[in-house]
């Protein structure tokens, strides 16, 4: 359950409202994953700040009490889909429903920028994030009754309404 309202703000990639949730990231990243990359949260820093802008994507930070609990972003895969990435939620305020939120607020962007697909990815070491996206309505690309490790990425989708 949610504690109070959330206000989204769409930030640019090095604003410091997105930094602590990003650096944040990293770390859990890093701490699951090992230390692929050698630096903090470049994954996210691998692709183009334009990405994750209008018109074709989007960063948002969810603020609660003018603090940042929760993020994420899409761009434009192709004309028709949106990728999200990145959706967080603060280790401090997980479990209240932020994830939810921040999911539905992006695809209302997307689907408001035209987008009619929503595409995303998440690793084996985030059972986490596979529960989000099947209880927000996403469908799994891959056979669910293999073992996390040997599917290895785990794709979504999800068909958009039209614009309300």
């Amino acid at each position: 359950m949610c504690v109070g309202p959330v206000e989204f703000v769409e930030v640019r990639q090095d604003d410091p409202l997105a930094a602590p949730l990003l650096a944040e990231l990293g770390r859990e990243y890093q701490a699951r994953y090992g230390d692929l990359s050698g630096t903090e949260y470049a994954d996210m820093r691998s692709y183009p700040a334009e990405q994750f802008a209008p018109p074709g994507g989007v960063l948002v930070v969810g603020l609660s009490g003018g603090i940042p609990v929760a993020g994420g972003a899409f761009r434009r895969l192709d004309a028709s889909t949106a990728e999200l990435k990145r959706i967080w939620t603060s280790s401090e305020h997980r479990g209240r429903g932020y994830g939810k939120l921040v999911v539905a607020e992006l695809e209302r962007i997307a689907r408001e920028r035209g987008y009619r697909r929503v595409y995303l990815t998440t690793g084996p070491r985030q059972p986490e994030a596979v529960a989000l996206y099947l209880s927000t309505g996403y469908t799994a690309l891959y056979d669910r009754a293999l073992p996390a490790e040997q599917i290895g990425v785990h794709a979504f989708e999800k068909q958009l309404g039209a614009a309300g």
